[in-house]
């Protein structure tokens, strides 16, 4: 990962799979997944079904690096469903045994899944499966769910399914592929997202709109909290085995994760970023000289800040997209060294000017600090920053990657004191109020709008296990 990204929150992985007429699932997979890349750079995967049997190509790095069309490999994974994932970037040691999709051999045949989220009862289950006489094989929360669907005793492979996912709390969008069956399944808060779309000949499962588009698919809706929808050559159907909970979709999808051209939940991303921006604007506007974004994730917040407050947008901040883990540094120098290989100050834009930098959230901190430097190096006499997100105070156990609290900077510092920290002659974050009135509610966050997975936030975790966590050495999420 690295030094810039590193501050920031990272997404755990993207999910997609196709149940088509003809063999071209797998060809259209990787597109999927290339549409989905932003939700995860380490490894990709796919499993795709021939008829016959299941099959699956696997591999580090992105997905053009793993998927061509022209070679044996992907012929051989010709086939008319496929599911896919794409996994994230993570800190620590990248396994290839961790890349999904998993595909393993059950009782009733092969069966394949991928997951986006995390199980935060992981840690209890996976000692409880383990002293049971289960081998895992990964270190991921997601191969519990093999385990609990090899466990059952249930009659047919969907009940095995729902029987598993009956047992596991927390945050997940899962596709599987089994039995000529195409699985697309929500946790019942519907904190991760997951979409279905219609082909002439078949149907799609996605973790965004984008995933779709790039398909040719026609967006049809979102799947439902708690909702498990079959696809297979009779059509799609739907139930909802499990108990209604109400949604708790998470609003970060707004903030960073999602891609700006996807909707979410009925919610264009792109405008709900840039109401955000204007929101800003309205609660914590000063008189400056240029509004800059921090690139790519500041842009549509700063484009409506800066529509707002009648200040000139302009790119300070030049990025090089083509920066990957190869500049991995060991020392404070290197690091600094890759933040500046990323970004470059645009002098001609913030020399002798007064800046206000748009960012969509603070983390630690560390990268904050080497951009607003970057900013007075360049020339710039005032730094304001301006952030598209309330102060991330709690950590994340749904399926994405935040450090612990006493790691997070609001959680022990108050704006003024980030302010001082970083070195920008001042700091404001969107309200919550703020957050919500961008997304349509108009009277902000209260009782009476759907409440929102924002437990970053506000510390309101909708699902609570007490003692579980990570503590098992289970990676979250992937």
């Amino acid at each position: 990962m690295s030094a810039f990204n590193e501050d920031q929150f990272n997404e755990e992985c993207a999910v997609f799979g196709v149940f088509t007429s003809d063999n071209s699932a797998h060809h259209l997979t990787a597109l999927g997944l290339h549409a989905l890349q932003h939700r995860g750079q380490e490894a990709t995967g796919m499993v795709s079904f021939n008829g016959t049997s299941l099959n699956a190509l696997r591999g580090f790095g992105h997905v053009g690096d793993n998927f061509n069309a022209d070679t044996a490999e992907m012929d051989a994974m010709a086939g008319h469903m496929a599911i896919g994932h794409n996994r994230y970037s993570t800190t620590g040691l990248s396994e290839y045994r961790n890349i999904q999709p998993f595909l393993t051999e059950l009782a009733f045949g092969q069966f394949a899944l991928a997951h986006n989220g995390n199980l935060i009862n992981a840690a209890r289950l996976r000692a409880s499966l383990v002293s049971a006489g289960s081998l895992f094989q990964s270190t991921t929360d997601t191969e519990i769910i093999i385990h609990l669907v090899a466990r059952s005793h249930r009659k047919t492979p969907i009940d095995r399914l729902t029987e598993a996912l009956m047992q596991i709390e927390g945050a997940y969008a899962l596709v599987c592929a089994f039995d000529n069956q195409l699985v697309g399944v929500r946790d019942p808060l519907g904190i991760r997202p997951l979409v279905l779309g219609k082909l002439e000949d078949g149907y799609v499962l996605a973790s965004e709109t984008c995933g779709l588009d790039i398909v040719g698919a026609e967006f049809v809706r979102d799947i439902e909290p708690g909702e498990m929808v079959v696809i297979d050559g009779e059509g799609i159907t739907s139930s909802r085995p499990f108990s209604e909970t109400g949604s708790r979709f998470c609003v970060f999808e707004y903030v960073y994760f999602a891609r700006p051209d996807s909707v979410v939940e009925g919610r264009g991303v792109y405008a709900t970023r840039k109401q955000i921006g204007k929101e800003l604007a309205k609660e914590s506007g000063i008189k400056a000289d240029v509004v800059v974004p921090v690139p790519d994730s500041g842009v549509p917040a700063a484009l409506g800040y800066a529509e707002e407050a009648g200040i000139p947008f302009d790119l300070g901040i030049i990025r090089n997209h083509y920066i990957g883990r190869t500049f991995i540094q060991p020392t404070q120098a290197g690091r600094t060294q890759s933040v500046r290989m990323k970004h470059n100050a645009n002098i001609a834009t913030v020399k002798g000017k007064s800046v206000i930098l748009i960012d969509d959230s603070i983390v630690r901190g560390t990268t904050s600090r080497k951009i607003v430097s970057m900013m007075r190096e360049a020339g710039a006499t005032q730094v304001h920053m301006r952030i598209a997100s309330p102060p991330t105070i709690s950590p994340c156990y749904y399926g994405v990657d935040t450090p612990d609290k006493d790691k997070l900077i609001a959680s022990y510092m108050n704006a003024d004191e980030i302010a001082a920290e970083i070195g920008a002659d001042s700091l404001s974050f969107v309200s919550d109020d703020g957050l919500y009135r961008a997304m349509g509610f108009t009277e902000g966050r209260n009782s009476s709008c759907p409440q929102m997975c924002d437990a970053c936030f506000s510390g309101d975790y909708p699902v609570k296990t007490a003692g579980d966590r990570f503590s098992s050495g289970v990676k979250n999420g992937e």
